[in-house]
């Protein structure tokens, strides 16, 4: 996760860091589980990570991804993010089945995504957005 750059002094970019550990350390359970060939805890580890990844992505697409989605610059980058949500989304489900090939594929998928947020979009948004935009995302997450 980002350290670098002060984002996290942002309370709502701090939130959503918290929920990305959260997530990447369950989705670690998660790969432990498929490399072990255990559906059983496959299906255990996903239902889990599905409990934190639903609230967090749809929290982070009603707030911060729509304030940035009306800045051109940012229109394109968010429009794929939310894209890569529907795929993670997916993933899940089929993780949720004890598919241990997916849970492999969701957990690269949700570091990979992880890692545009927190090291790309995050610091970008706390130099791009000013007051009234993050009063207006922290009131819609």
């Amino acid at each position: 996760m980002c350290s670098y750059c002060g984002c996290r002094s942002n309370t709502l970019i701090a939130r959503f860091s918290r929920e990305h550990e959260a997530i990447v350390n369950v989705s670690g359970s998660l790969r432990r589980a498929a490399r072990s060939g255990d559906a059983a805890a496959t299906r255990a580890a996903a239902e889990l990570l599905g409990e934190l990844v639903g609230p967090h992505t749809a929290s982070e697409e009603r707030s911060l991804f729509d304030v940035l989605r009306t800045s051109p610059e940012f229109t394109q980058h968010v429009d794929s993010l939310c894209a890569e949500h529907a795929d993670i989304e997916e993933l899940l489900a089929a993780a949720r089945s004890g598919s241990v090939e997916h849970a492999l594929r969701l957990d690269e998928s949700l570091r990979r995504h992880i890692d545009k947020e927190e090291n790309g979009l995050f610091p970008a948004a706390v130099v791009e957005l000013d007051g009234a935009s993050w009063e207006w995302a922290v009131a819609r997450a």
